[in-house]
């Protein structure tokens, strides 16, 4: 079912991860069925955390069928970033063309989330922030990926990646999102440009 919505990255994140399982991570991310579940994805993180040469398993898992498990796999990679954003470089162009060709709100929020952990290269910057413009060019967007899409914009226009006049501009057009924490993000995110020299 595309479109899963998944849990919501603004909440309080895991401080730590259950023991390590050696299943495959396919029939681990399965449970939790069809809802917002996280089921067992704190297992995969510390499987992954524990053994890299799982990473591909991982990763993989982005392209199952299911899309109640696409999004366990998106959130287990992203906490996979977090601890180690260097493993995630080598997936960088896949995560890449899988969020451009998904409507999938956590797979979106999840990629744009690691687009802020991991360091691009010049040509992934310029297919990051082309990606990024796309989704924040119309405030008709699941209000997460809104959010997520913002926060990296504005760390590629404060690092200079892209000019901050248009990283202003598609702000400007998330202050029409339906969504009131949307709103107030793309205000406080304008106010944070609005102090760089």
């Amino acid at each position: 079912m595309e479109g899963v919505r998944g849990s919501s990255p603004l909440s309080s994140t895991t401080g730590s991860y259950d023991p390590v399982v050696d299943e495959a991570f396919a029939a681990v991310l399965a449970v939790g069925g069809a809802s917002n579940s996280l089921g067992r994805t704190g297992e995969v993180v510390a499987a992954v955390l524990a053994d890299r040469r799982r990473l591909d398993e991982l990763v993989a898992c982005l392209t199952h069928d299911d899309a109640w498990l696409r999004m366990r796999a998106a959130d287990a990679v992203e906490k996979v970033g977090r601890e180690q954003p260097a493993w995630l470089v080598p997936h960088v162009d896949r995560l890449l063309d899988l969020a451009s060709a998904s409507s999938q709100p956590s797979l979106r929020w999840h990629a744009a989330q690691v687009l802020r952990q991991v360091e691009l290269t010049e040509q992934q910057t310029v297919v990051a922030a082309a990606w990024l413009e796309r989704v924040l060019a119309t405030p008709d967007v699941d209000w997460i990926v809104a959010a997520q899409a913002m926060e990296t914009l504005v760390s590629f226009a404060v690092g200079g990646a892209v000019p901050v006049e248009r990283a202003v501009r598609l702000l400007e057009v998330q202050r029409g999102h339906r969504s009131p924490a949307v709103v107030k993000r793309a205000r406080r995110l304008l106010e944070r440009l609005a102090r760089e020299p």
